[in-house]
């Protein structure tokens, strides 16, 4: 049993909860069954997927399948915003559990596109078992962290983590509002 089973994403959740509910509310302007308004919705989680990925998540990447619906649309990838500043490990699983999270709303959210619309990206969900098996991959990530270096109860590792979490939905945000002032929300 870790020494701190939980710790990292309780203190993730607890923490980035404000700017969760932005995003959401920024992303609600989308009306995901209307096609020009789902393709600006697409257009905005590309230009933050792309730097995101780079740093957190290069084995997985969701951006194939986001490029393939923009093409289905008659769309092509916008320019991604730029990458986030953080460093280390931490900032890096933050970043990731935000990433790993828009799975889980994708899932959602796909049953709200509209019937002739392309939606591989938003389907990309976990396989079973997988959400929990990211957390405590996360809260294990806290605790070797914690245990290399002199951050004995792992605060340090988790300040840095929430960092990335935030910058991540941060991105997430700009893009939105990116989208919508272009008229597209």
């Amino acid at each position: 049993m870790m020494p701190h089973a939980g710790r990292a994403r309780q203190a993730l959740r607890q923490a980035t909860m404000k700017c969760h509910r932005q995003v959401d509310d920024l992303f609600s302007l989308f009306s995901l069954d209307d096609r020009s308004s789902y393709a600006a919705f697409l257009k905005a989680h590309a230009r933050a997927l792309a730097p995101l990925e780079a740093i957190a998540r290069p084995d997985a990447p969701r951006l194939p399948m986001l490029r393939q619906d923009l093409a289905a649309l008659g769309e092509s990838m916008p320019d991604p915003l730029e990458t986030p500043v953080g460093e280390g490990d931490a900032f890096r699983w933050g970043a990731r559990y935000t990433l790993e999270g828009s799975r889980l709303g994708g899932a959602m959210l796909a049953r709200q596109v509209g019937r002739d619309l392309p939606r591989a990206y938003l389907s990309a969900v976990h396989e079973k078992g997988g959400w929990i098996a990211f957390q405590q991959s996360l809260d294990a990530a806290c605790d070797r962290g914690a245990e290399q270096g002199a951050d004995q109860d792992g605060g340090q590792w988790i300040d840095e983590a929430i960092r990335g979490a935030e910058a991540a939905f941060g991105l997430f945000a700009s893009a939105a509002r990116s989208e919508a002032a272009a008229g597209h929300g």
